[in-house]
């Protein structure tokens, strides 16, 4: 418990990809400031490549990915990939947006510890991420 009081959890949200509806990322960045949580949002239209640079130029604890465009299958893997290229494994990845139910277990084969569809509690949303990340032993620690 100590570890969290020091130290904020810190959370990049992103819109990777063409898509322009950013009503939900920042709702959830929102809900997230709100429960004490640290939290970058990146704005619209991030390439994966910018997106993993602000998680490491953040030294985030997790990143919200946020997609209703239907590229998951497409943008997500390719950020999963490049996090790993850099060596970073100890980033929680979640996913929130329109997410085919089918598409759901493949991401999470990918590495994605979680994904969020419309209509998830905002609270649910806040206690996986808060839970994650504290029983995740971080890489520099």
């Amino acid at each position: 418990m100590a570890a969290t009081t020091q130290r904020k959890i810190r959370v990049v949200v992103a819109k990777p990809g063409l898509d322009g509806h950013d009503r939900g990322a920042k709702i959830i960045a929102r809900a997230l400031r709100d429960a004490g949580m640290e939290v970058i949002y990146t704005g619209l239209h991030q390439t994966p490549e910018q997106i993993v640079e602000t998680v490491i130029q953040e030294d985030a604890d997790a990143v919200g990915l946020s997609i209703v465009s239907g590229a998951h299958m497409t943008l997500v893997p390719r950020i999963v990939e490049l996090l790993k290229d850099q060596g970073i494994e100890d980033v929680l990845v979640t996913v929130g947006g329109t997410i085919p139910a089918d598409d759901i277990p493949p991401l999470k084969e990918l590495g994605v510890a979680e994904v969020f569809t419309p209509g998830a509690p905002t609270q649910d949303i806040i206690d996986f991420i808060r839970t994650a990340v504290e029983q995740a032993p971080r890489q520099d620690a």
